[in-house]
């Protein structure tokens, strides 16, 4: 008997996973957010006994370097703050189980290309979100806190809140690490077919309104914080519009079956 070769032994097996009924797709969606709720629930609590004040310690650093005092003005808000930083600790150090998890879920209706892609995406998307987060700590969020104590030191003793802080300083620094995701979606987007390079460009005034609409959603209430994150954002939506300069629209479905056959 011939045997098939290995592309087109794939290209059936994602034929079959297309056919698979609904209910079966869903069962398998069900079973990976459990177990993805329960890795989350374990990193979350090893977090908390085993990490939290040491990461309580060099979240608050910032603060107690300017001689600041932090306080607490509700019975519950010490707790409640330190189980929000424990939440996300324990997200962050279980992420390359969910990010498995994920893989592993879409990996069988993916073609080889798709596979390779993903996979050189996947790093590339992590590196942009670390350096989004890294870059805002070490340099933007120093000279935002810089600038409010600067402003205020005439008006008013500072003594922040521990939640308000914590508040702050997730709502600064995360919108960085996903707007540095730009490029990546502008890739994807173009890959799809949904944008190309001549509709970026021509779009770059209505864009630049649009990012500083969306930067002040997403930082907190101040000029400061909202062009610290626009003008980076804008910078990252220029290189996403080069990048698409270069990629090429996805090939229809058709066209990859029969090429696969």
């Amino acid at each position: 008997m011939e045997k098939k070769p290995e592309k087109a032994k794939k290209h059936d097996q994602a034929v079959d996973s297309e056919k698979q009924p609904l209910l079966y797709h869903l069962m398998q969606l069900r079973t990976l957010l459990m177990h993805c709720g329960i890795a989350i629930l374990v990193g979350f609590i090893a977090s908390f006994y085993f990490l939290c004040d040491p990461l309580m310690n060099f979240i608050t650093a910032p603060i107690h370097a300017r001689g600041i005092e932090i306080i607490y003005t509700a019975v519950s808000e010490a707790l409640t703050t330190q189980l929000k930083v424990s939440f996300v600790a324990g997200v962050v150090a279980v992420s390359p189980y969910l990010f498995y998890s994920i893989w592993a879920y879409v990996k069988p209706a993916l073609y080889d290309n798709e596979i390779r892609l993903f996979r050189t995406l996947f790093f590339i998307a992590l590196l942009l979100f670390l350096t989004g987060i890294v870059f805002c700590y070490q340099y933007v969020y120093t000279l935002a806190l810089n600038f409010f104590f600067v402003a205020g030191e005439n008006l008013a003793t500072p003594m922040l809140s521990i939640d308000k802080y914590i508040g702050f300083l997730f709502g600064f620094i995360l919108p960085f690490g996903i707007v540095f995701e730009l490029p990546v979606a502008i890739f994807m987007f173009t890959r799809l077919g949904w944008v190309d390079y001549a509709m970026l460009s021509s779009s770059r005034k209505y864009v630049f309104f649009g990012i500083f609409i969306f930067a002040a959603i997403l930082t907190p209430p101040d000029v400061v914080s909202q062009c610290m994150l626009g003008f980076p954002m804008y910078v990252l939506y220029e290189v996403g519009v080069q990048v698409s300069r270069f990629t090429k629209p996805r090939e229809p479905k058709e066209e990859q079956t029969d090429k696969a056959e």
